[in-house]
């Protein structure tokens, strides 16, 4: 269906005030910006604000709703014979390649990470946007697999996929914040994610297995301290 004149209107109305918004955050900080600012320089009451964003976290989060549903949507939109960790590789590694804004790879995503780390409460609010992201996904796993209520089996793979995503995209803000450029970090972000998923689709059972003859030396060296306290028992 298209979209009526007066829905376009009001997104359109939205859109404005939250980019009158971020423009406001970015040159003073979140925290020092109120909502009264906000519409001040939007040209709208409070009110108005407010019928379109419930909090000021929402008005810095306004493609919240957007960056909830993506990773359900890397799952049902998987290929044919593609698990869900190959889809999410895929899709990790196109955003990185097109700088897409899905997991944190987009041009001015710093200043964005900057604001966040200033500011607790934008802080809590991306942490409730990571728990909501993987609660919708562990839905979704639920939902395509037909899960019963009490297998943990779908939140168990949502918490490590999203996971994994967020520890080797904040990798790579942190880079940025330090001042590295894009294509310096590129091919060491791709390369850090290639491993992580390649650990995934294997599984962790061999993960940090001490090798055989690590501990054959250790029980050997252990025996050998055993029968020489023995030995010296019999000196005495």
């Amino acid at each position: 269906m298209a979209e009526g004149l007066r829905e376009r209107k009001k997104r359109e109305t939205r859109q404005r005030i939250a980019d009158i918004a971020m423009g406001l955050f970015m040159a003073r900080g979140f925290d020092d910006v109120t909502v009264a600012d906000v519409a001040r320089a939007a040209d709208v009451s409070v009110n108005t604000v407010f019928n379109y964003f419930g909090t000021k976290e929402d008005l810095f989060a306004d493609r919240q709703d957007v960056a909830v549903d993506l990773p359900a949507q890397a799952v049902r939109g998987r290929r044919p014979g593609e698990s869900v960790v190959r889809a999410f590789r895929r899709d990790f590694l196109d955003a990185l390649d097109t700088r897409d804004w899905r997991y944190g790879f987009n041009e001015g995503n710093d200043v964005f990470a900057r604001m966040v780390d200033a500011s607790q409460a934008l802080t809590a609010r991306m942490r409730e946007l990571h728990d909501r992201r993987e609660l919708e996904l562990a839905r979704a796993l639920a939902d395509e697999f037909d899960a019963s209520p009490d297998d943990l089996t779908p939140h168990v793979v949502a918490a490590v996929i999203l996971d994994t995503t967020r520890v080797v995209s904040e990798r790579a803000v942190r880079r940025r914040l330090a001042g590295e450029s894009w294509d310096d970090i590129a091919p060491d972000v791709r390369a850090a994610a290639e491993r992580a998923f390649d650990l995934l689709e294997s599984g962790l059972a061999g993960y940090g297995t001490r090798p055989a003859q690590a501990l054959a030396g250790g029980a050997g060296e252990e025996r050998g301290d055993e029968d020489e306290h023995h030995e010296h028992e019999r000196e005495d």
